[in-house]
């Protein structure tokens, strides 16, 4: 119906509740295809068999045969694994709301929002998360510097997946 119209922008607002409906022409005037959705509350049930880490229960890795005959570099890993889950305790998580997919930038031929190194503040886009054709910014709950992105571009998300992990500043 919105369509139909010389609308390129609707928004409603009653009470905590907020709808924001852009259409193609908001986009066209805008070069950048991002809708905002804030829901108050939510819930969400996740899908039985869904993980919320891709590829945990692959198991059909097979060490190679340095790994299988050589026990230094296992000792060396593991140490490096070892101090890597203590300096993973002084980061911060960005995770995502909800479930969709994933893409680091507004568009496939703009820049990513954020990459490894930069700083964010809390309220910062990071990144958008496509649900049900709605393109919804993540904005950032922490601020610090950006140490590791989690998820590949374009792929899917789970609700409270770990995005990115952020070094507080």
């Amino acid at each position: 119906m919105i369509g139909k119209t010389d609308l390129a922008e609707l928004k409603i607002k009653d009470g905590e509740f907020e709808l924001l409906l852009r259409t193609n022409e908001y986009f066209k005037n805008k070069k950048s295809p991002v809708t905002q959705m804030q829901p108050q509350s939510q819930t969400f049930i996740p899908m039985p068999g869904a993980s919320a880490t891709p590829g945990a229960s692959d198991s059909s890795h097979t060490p190679s045969a340095d790994q299988s005959t050589d026990k230094k570099p296992e000792a060396s890993s593991a140490t490096s694994q070892e101090e890597n889950q203590e300096s993973n305790e002084n980061l911060l998580e960005v995770k995502s709301p909800i479930v969709g997919t994933f893409y680091r930038s507004p568009s496939p031929d703009k820049a990513p929002y954020i990459k490894v190194g930069d700083s964010i503040e809390k309220g910062d886009v990071v990144c958008i998360v496509e649900a049900m054709k709605l393109f919804n910014e993540i904005e950032s709950e922490v601020s610090g510097t950006i140490v590791q992105v989690m998820v590949e571009d374009a792929s899917p998300v789970e609700y409270d997946q770990v995005l990115f992990m952020v070094e507080p500043s």
